[in-house]
């Protein structure tokens, strides 16, 4: 599948709250086509400049509007994640086993809707480490579109800006989702492991627009992005390594899963 097409799809699949602070590729490689046909005398006009100009000015509004959405939402995980923490902690101390009014009723109900709250939370950080590569892999592949139809030395020196910007950096986010997979493992053990991938199957087939499906919508994207192939270059992101958690491993990436 092309690119376009891929991106236009993660888009449709993502949270209606997102849909547009994706790339704007398709206005991007017009702006590419009408600088590349500029006959090669005129390369040196005013409109040749121009667009070239209104080129690279998206290309940096682009970016600040990655790193502004980003940002916006590592800072609000980093608060959920501390209130989901909390959130358990006051159930345990109320309800639990040793707590000031143990419940197991009370317990059970509150614990089965932090769960719930988890999964989801879990799923939308999946979803902004799909969107930080989704969006890389789009620069990447204009820059190249760029230089490939103008003969132009943009794509190196802006993907070193790239790498230094927030909206690359995932390592934090990639660290809640860990430590967000751990809450899960230690406070709502599964006995069974079949009994968990029986769950994520589940939420697959009931979660219709919901965030499980997104979920599963950009793994497989960030999958299939990040699998080697014949174009591999050194801007190309490293292949995909899951982390080794019942929670994604239940998604069953290899196995065919409707996203339609």
């Amino acid at each position: 599948m092309k690119f376009g097409k891929r991106l236009k799809q993660q888009i449709q699949e993502s949270l209606p709250e997102w849909r547009d602070k994706y790339l704007s590729y398709k206005e991007l490689k017009k702006l590419v086509r009408l600088i590349s046909e500029a006959p090669t005398l005129l390369n040196g006009s005013l409109e040749y400049g121009k667009t070239e100009a209104e080129f690279i000015c998206l290309l940096n509004n682009e970016i600040d509007k990655f790193n502004g959405f980003f940002m916006e939402k590592e800072e609000d995980f980093i608060i959920r994640h501390l209130e989901v923490q909390q959130r358990i902690k006051r159930v345990v101390d109320l309800w639990g086993p040793n707590g000031r009014e143990p419940s197991k009723a009370d317990y059970k109900e509150e614990m089965g809707k932090i769960r719930k709250a988890i999964v989801d939370f879990h799923g939308e950080m999946v979803l902004l480490v799909n969107y930080s590569n989704i969006n890389y892999t789009g620069l990447a592949k204009i820059l190249k579109k760029y230089d490939k139809r103008t003969g132009g030395l943009l794509r190196l020196p802006f993907i070193q800006k790239v790498l230094e910007q927030p909206f690359f950096t995932t390592d934090l986010i990639s660290k809640l989702v860990k430590e967000c997979e751990c809450i899960i493992d230690a406070v709502f053990p599964v006995e069974e492991e079949s009994e968990r991938a029986k769950e994520a199957k589940e939420a697959i087939t009931v979660a219709g627009e919901g965030i499980f499906r997104n979920t599963v919508a950009a793994l497989l994207t960030m999958q299939e992005i990040r699998k080697g192939s014949s174009t591999q270059s050194p801007f190309s992101l490293p292949p995909l390594n899951l982390p080794d958690s019942d929670l994604i491993q239940s998604i069953q990436l290899n196995a065919t899963v409707p996203i339609v």
